[in-house]
């Protein structure tokens, strides 16, 4: 089983070990385990640069053990079915790992040299993502309040962290690494803090809070390379850009007026900023991109949508990027409301292949969904019922964007008991998601009876879904005005 596999690879490991330790080069790791539930037979590792280092199969018994020569210590991840996993690798670490995939996260648990401040890792990660889902609850404390809670929640969790280390000795790398978790998941809060407390309508407000509100800023690293592909850090530069750019609206707009997050000014201050304070390329470029994705897939006018790439073209470096946000924007081009639906591929559940727009044949929302997102899909399934019994007009196509074997998709329709009816996936995930732009998966497309664009970018929980969604249906004649959802 698992344990005599990892007693195998363990006896396999010591012995390379041995014969380096008189001096050999010992710059390398040992990186292996078992996933149970395999999305499909494929690895891949990601070195520190977020690159694509190698790429591996799982055998007949879903285990894999790898080498990694000329390690560079730090922050790798492993990509499983859409799934990823970061881990910290350092010379001489022999790390296993075993997982189920319907509970990915919780169910990851790290053995070896190196597990330990994997498995912390891993404790860390899952403590921020549960006191993220408070955030709107804290989010009504008064502003001193809850500045007074982040540190003091803060501070808690480092020194959680040095008792730790008191019984564990490890790198000076692996501290800096928990210690940048901590204090960027905690920055990041109050970061987003002002949007959520004050709302659209009174952000003005941001400049009330007390002075110390954002003391943190002073320890902010702009330029932490080794962070570069780290989720807490990347969460608070990306909520620290919007916070930034709120002061300079503001300077611009009377302080009345309410705060639109979408205004072109307001974006491209965004991408001002990111590139006056960040010099590091790899964080600059990822940090323009995902604020240009962000601006683009909404609906703005080709006009400005196209304004907004120019200007990003100027400032990135990266050509890869470039090439596919120029390609993004054309194709939101197609999908701009009065064009009609591309005609791609889909297949059934029953696996008999049909052209998307060949199902339609009344206003149709087109919904979707990812296999790695279980609350997502709960979610939007729960939606869309809702939405059918008050929108009987209406048929709702469910798509998901995975490319993962047919066997998993199906099992968690089975799970659900989603209707088979209206479940489909793309035959080609990649080129779909790309023609679609599905950059996010609470995307939705409006259709008519005819394949026409409606509305090429609805989010099915919006508290504005309905209410537009009516507006539609009214210029088609198809219902008077009902009551809100």
């Amino acid at each position: 089983m698992f344990y005599k596999y990892l007693f195998c690879f363990s006896i396999i490991t010591l012995t390379v070990l041995g014969c380096n330790s008189n001096g050999g080069n010992s710059d390398f790791a040992y990186i292996g385990g078992e996933i149970i539930n395999p999305k499909n037979k494929n690895i891949v590792l990601y070195n520190t640069k977020g690159k694509v280092a190698d790429t591996f199969k799982l055998d007949a018994n879903n285990r894999f053990i790898h080498k990694i020569t000329e390690l560079q210590p730090g922050l790798y991840s492993i990509r499983h079915g859409g799934e990823i996993q970061m881990v910290i690798l350092e010379p001489n670490d022999s790390i296993m790992f075993r997982l189920n995939t319907y509970d990915f996260d919780e169910s990851l648990v790290f053995t070896g040299n190196g597990a330990k401040k994997n498995n912390y890792l891993i404790k860390t990660y899952l403590s921020n993502e549960k006191e993220a889902k408070k955030l709107v609850k804290y989010s009504k404390m008064e502003p001193e309040a809850f500045n007074d809670f982040v540190e003091e929640r803060r501070l808690r969790q480092l020194g959680e962290f040095y008792d730790f280390l008191t019984h564990n000795k490890e790198s000076e790398f692996f501290k800096s690494i928990i210690e940048a978790n901590i204090n960027y998941n905690n920055y990041a809060d109050k970061e987003i803090y002002p949007f959520a407390y004050f709302g659209n309508n009174k952000l003005i407000h941001i400049k009330d809070l007390p002075e110390e509100f954002f003391s943190h800023r002073a320890h902010i690293d702009y330029n932490a390379n080794h962070l570069s592909n780290f989720f807490s850090y990347n969460r608070f530069l990306s909520s620290h850009i919007e916070n930034l750019a709120t002061h300079n609206y503001y300077q611009h707009n009377a302080h009345h007026s309410k705060f639109d997050r979408h205004t072109i000014e307001y974006n491209k201050s965004k991408l001002d900023l990111i590139d006056s304070i960040i010099t590091d390329k790899t964080i600059k470029n990822n940090l323009l991109k995902y604020k240009l994705i962000d601006y683009i897939s909404h609906n703005h006018t080709e006009a400005d949508a196209n304004i907004l790439l120019d200007y990003y073209l100027t400032i990135s470096t990266n050509d890869d990027d470039k090439a596919y946000m120029t390609d993004l924007v054309s194709n939101l081009k197609k999908l701009r409301r009065g064009n009609p639906l591309p005609n791609l591929s889909i297949v059934n559940y029953n696996n008999t292949e049909h052209f998307l727009t060949s199902i339609i044949n009344k206003p149709t929302i087109i919904y979707f969904w990812s296999s790695n997102s279980k609350m997502q899909y709960r979610n939007s399934h729960y939606m869309v019922n809702k939405l059918k019994s008050k929108f009987p007009q209406m048929d709702f196509v469910s798509i998901n964007v995975n490319d993962n074997d047919d066997r998993f998709w199906k099992k968690i329709i089975n799970n659900y008991n989603f209707s088979t009816v209206s479940e489909f996936k793309f035959k080609n995930s990649r080129e779909a998601r790309k023609t679609l732009a599905v950059n996010y998966l609470n995307k939705s497309i409006i259709v008519d009876e005819n394949g026409i664009i409606l509305h090429p970018n609805a989010n099915i929980f919006s508290s504005e879904f309905v209410v537009i969604l009516e507006e539609l249906l009214q210029k088609k004649h198809l219902i008077v005005k009902q009551d809100a959802l």
